[in-house]
């Protein structure tokens, strides 16, 4: 039986483990990147392990989220990036050079090399034929001091595609197609590949666009195979010599199938608030628009802005649209100003911010209250865009500027324009000015690192406890985000400092709940949260587990979790346990005191656990009233593998590494 491509990157690159679906391997890692806000804790973390260099092929450090510099403390931490990198033998991508996955795909992705990123759209250079996948910051640490990465043998499936997009479609709109298939939850531990004909007709840029939004899916990552449109892309980037070709057997095996014609695909759009909330465009046409933003990393390449660009050319915006364009990389900058798109875009009336990840995650252009932004960025989770009350579309770069033109929604083959082509150059103009090189620093040794004053600590818990006793904090409902749990935007300029990040955990769901959980851990009381299905999708940001636990969290019962969020709750000390039946979730209520006897043993058994639950309030009064014993109980499942269960109950994985995974 033929291999998929999956396995054969990943079989030569496995140190612990063997090919069994749902077993746990290690796998040696090639390259990692991070981006600074995850990234400045990430390197704090690298420093604990006490690793003199990087023992990757290669890790580049990017600067591309917290450039909007208000404050002393995202400097700071760019200050303290370049030193880390100097010292530590890390490419640094500098503010302004652009997005750490367009660069990355531009610049360093290899077809057959495995990455490692601290970002969830890491799996972005799926599009190059990488086993890329997105991680916590530990877990990036981890990597880059020479240690494997740990995941569940992953369950492949086969996107099969045939035909071809018909004009105003794009690749979005695959994306937004695979997401009305597979839904953003119940998708842990699968990778999606992408095969057939159909895929010869997309282009790398359009790839890595319907590989970085698998990641909305909650897939390990994406994978295309690396054929001649691969050999193509890197041409233009100057890297003929890091082609490989690269695909699945012809009778590769696949755990399941899912068949897509491409010419079957009509214009599409995620109504607010989820990635998967997708429908036909035309059922929202005439919806009035106040501003659209093109770019992100789903969506800023050269053949994204210069076909917006063309569809405005000769044009003006509508006056009660602003209209933001952000490059995805330095270089599609250049390019763009060389071809003449970037003077159709500014004579069009749109406002161009530097290439950064900026709106997407709501640093900046935040649209104005209760009013509608599309964008063709890969969220649109509430209050992400830094308006609690805005309704966010995402959508395809077509469809961005037919309503920029317009006004309103519009489904762009109703907007009477002409499709322009836009062919790719043959040769990019290639300027690697704002990438610092290890090899630029003679004597790393004597590297000084730089910590400002908002350079905090990497948080070391104690080994798990032999028992829980604690309160039910908070209890929350589906899907709630990394975004619900720590708020990005101006907050992440705290990601650095811990003890200041943590009084914004849950802001925008319960602004007491710092207060409530640190008054709950001062008095000697673990804090308990609850929640419903896919608790922590979207970011990998580790502080979403980081700042819980420095309040003393360390038990989170939820319906079900998503596979990154699972794992840095393990790698800082948080038990994620499942409920097994709905209506133990259902029963429980904030207050509710929670015990759970022999944890340790519990845990370590690998079978399911025993959760005490005593009534707090007038749910213990009801029951009283009725009769019923005041103490209950129910069993729950921890969906850790074996060696995240002996992580956590060394209290992490730092001190787990200290003690040489004892």
């Amino acid at each position: 039986m033929g291999k998929n491509l999956t396995r054969k990157i990943l079989e030569p690159h496995l140190v612990d483990g063997a090919w069994k679906p749902g077993e746990e391997i290690g796998v040696r890692i090639d390259q990692t990147l991070t981006q600074d806000a995850t990234g400045t804790m990430a390197y704090l973390q690298f420093e604990a392990l006490g690793v003199p260099r990087v023992k990757t092929e290669l890790s580049v450090s990017y600067i591309d989220h917290n450039t909007l510099q208000i404050g002393f403390e995202n400097a700071d931490d760019h200050r303290y990036l370049a030193s880390v990198a100097r010292k530590y033998g890390i490419f640094l991508s500098r503010a302004g050079n652009g997005i750490c996955h367009q660069v990355h795909l531009e610049r360093f992705g290899r077809p057959g090399r495995t990455l490692l990123g601290s970002d969830s759209h890491t799996p972005t250079c799926g599009g190059l034929g990488m086993i890329a996948i997105g991680a916590g910051g530990l877990d990036v640490a981890m990597a880059m001091g020479g240690a494997p990465f740990y995941l569940s043998c992953p369950a492949v499936t086969a996107i099969r595609l045939s035909g071809r997009l018909r004009s105003w479609v794009s690749a979005k709109d695959v994306a937004l197609a695979v997401l009305a298939r597979f839904g953003t939850k119940g998708n842990v531990g699968r990778v999606f590949e992408y095969v057939g004909e159909g895929v010869k007709s997309l282009s790398v840029p359009e790839r890595a666009t319907i590989a970085n939004m698998g990641a909305e899916c909650g897939v390990t990552t994406t994978i295309f195979p690396s054929d001649e449109a691969t050999a193509a892309f890197l041409r233009s980037q100057g890297r003929e010599a890091d082609w490989t070709e690269l695909g699945a057997d012809e009778d590769a095996v696949y755990e399941a199938e899912f068949r897509l014609e491409l010419s079957s695909i009509e214009p599409l759009a995620a109504l607010p608030h989820s990635p998967g909330n997708v429908r036909p465009l035309r059922e929202a046409a005439g919806t009035r628009v106040e501003q659209v933003c093109v770019g992100s990393c789903t969506n800023s390449s050269y053949r994204d802005l210069a076909l917006v660009a063309k569809l405005l050319e000769g044009k003006t915006v509508h006056p009660d649209v602003g209209l933001v364009v952000t490059p995805g990389s330095r270089q599609v900058l250049r390019n763009i100003d060389r071809d003449g798109y970037l003077e159709m875009l500014i004579a069009a009336g749109a406002r161009l911010v530097e290439p950064s990840c900026g709106f997407c995650i709501g640093n900046g252009q935040s649209p104005a209250s209760g009013s509608v932004s599309l964008r063709t960025s890969n969220r649109n989770f509430e209050g992400r865009s830094g308006t609690a009350d805005a309704r966010v579309f995402l959508v395809s770069p077509e469809a961005a500027a037919a309503a920029a033109l317009s006004g309103r929604i519009v489904d762009p083959r109703d907007a009477g324009l002409k499709h322009p082509e836009i062919a790719a150059p043959e040769r990019l103009e290639i300027d690697d000015g704002m990438i610092l090189r290890p090899e630029a620093t003679p004597d790393p040794a004597s590297v000084e690192i730089v910590r400002g004053p908002n350079i905090g600590e990497p948080l070391v818990n104690a080994p798990f406890p032999e028992r829980i006793a604690g309160v039910v904090a908070i209890k929350l409902g589906d899907k709630i985000t990394t975004d619900h749990i720590m708020p990005a935007g101006s907050r992440m300029k705290y990601r650095s400092n811990i003890r200041a990040y943590a009084e914004y955990v849950f802001e925008n769901v319960d602004r007491d709940f710092p207060a409530r959980a640190a008054e709950l851990r001062d008095a000697g009381s673990h804090v308990v949260v609850a929640a419903g299905q896919s608790y922590g999708q979207g970011s990998s940001r580790e502080h979403a587990a980081i700042c819980p636990s420095y309040l003393g969290v360390r038990l989170v019962l939820a319906k079900s979790f998503e596979r990154i969020h699972a794992a840095n709750l393990a790698n800082f000390g948080i038990l994620p346990l499942s409920f097994l039946r709905d209506e133990d979730y259902e029963a429980l209520a904030a207050g509710d005191g929670i015990e759970i006897q022999d944890c340790r043993s519990q845990i370590r058994s690998g079978g399911a656990i025993r959760v005490f639950v005593r009534a707090a309030g007038r749910a213990a009064a009801e029951g009283a009233k009725a009769g019923r014993a005041e103490l209950r109980s129910f069993e729950a499942s921890c969906g850790l593998l074996p060696r995240q269960r002996e992580i956590l109950l060394a209290g992490g994985a730092l001190p787990y590494a200290r003690t040489g995974g004892r």
